[in-house]
């Protein structure tokens, strides 16, 4: 059965392809549609309210529907919430909607078929948006709770990751499994070079906007197994484990770079544009393995020849056997 209140948005440039839809979605018993007539429009509209479903064209005069779901992800990094967007497409191939999903956009309708695709899609994009956003305000309230406790806390009080204890404690057990049964411990840590610059010309309500929104991005980029923790005022520290030597290159950490340089960060003082730098190292059950703390502190120690190169520096810890 729909839900009523679902807060849906139209973005189309075309009128006739909006009213067909708002059309459909009425009769199907939704009360709570929008409806824009472009991407900037839309997301004056989301800004003020946001949507639980953006239904948009993918080709639109301005700003298409890739730029658009680029910029709804960017509000919704700082607000907390989550909109599932579709887009209306008459384009095929493989390619294109890789790219597409890459870019965030989270199903897709053809236009040749929306009657028979729109409502099924809508349903599953209801499910789906509430259970993220449920998740999300379970995670403001343990995140508020575990806040309280900062003193035996594990967790940071600004990004709801770990904290620096945390991610030591993570880490050596992590050691202790490669020494035990082997494979790779790959520790990395991104430090952000401007955010102090930042923080003195705007003020420490944006640094907490930001820090929050770096939090976000690295949950979404890394694999649900690897262990993010903030460990400084601008550092964070992210260990996997892994079996192959491939897997903890800096090639293998180069979209979590992208993702951190190349995409901008909304904030109540506009889109603010980070340089990270990236360092990381790699250890094995065939070296005298480093304690978590001397693990750590080589990778933060080599943070600041990556600020230099804007590359991905590679630190080999030196105790070979």
């Amino acid at each position: 059965m729909p839900n009523p209140q679902l807060s849906i948005m139209v973005v189309d440039d075309t009128k006739f392809s909006s009213a067909v839809i708002g059309h459909n979605l009425t009769r199907a018993g939704y009360a709570d549609i929008r409806f824009a007539s472009s991407a900037m429009d839309a997301l004056a509209m989301h800004e003020e309210r946001p949507a639980s479903v953006m239904v948009a064209d993918w080709l639109m005069p301005e700003m298409d529907g890739l730029e658009l779901t680029t910029r709804i992800r960017q509000t919704d990094e700082q607000s907390d919430h989550y909109t599932y967007v579709v887009l209306l497409t008459a384009r095929e191939g493989d390619n294109v909607l890789s790219e597409a999903f890459d870019r965030g956009v989270d199903d897709f309708i053809s236009k040749s078929s929306m009657n028979e695709q729109l409502l099924p899609r809508i349903y599953a994009a209801d499910r789906t948006s509430q259970l993220i956003n449920r998740l999300l305000d379970e995670n403001r309230l343990l995140a508020s709770n575990n806040s309280q406790l900062e003193e035996h806390n594990l967790v940071d009080s600004v990004t709801a990751l770990g904290n620096r204890r945390y991610s030591l404690q993570r880490l050596e057990d992590m050691l202790r499994n490669v020494e035990s049964r082997g494979g790779i411990c790959c520790t990395l840590v991104l430090g952000v070079q401007n955010l102090e610059e930042l923080t003195s010309r705007l003020g420490e309500g944006v640094q907490h906007e930001l820090l929050k929104g770096i939090a976000r991005r690295l949950q979404q980029l890394v694999r649900p197994t690897d262990v993010i923790a903030r460990v400084g005022a601008s550092t964070f520290a992210i260990v996997t484990l892994a079996e192959d030597p491939a897997d903890c290159k800096p090639t293998s950490f180069k979209r979590l770079h992208d993702g951190l340089n190349l995409k901008a960060f909304k904030t109540t003082e506009g889109y603010l544009t980070l340089r990270a730098g990236m360092a990381l190292c790699a250890v094995n059950d065939r070296q005298a393995l480093p304690k978590a703390s001397q693990l750590l502190e080589l990778v933060e120690n080599h943070l600041g020849a990556a600020y230099e190169t804007s590359l991905i520096t590679e630190v080999r810890w030196p105790q070979a056997v």
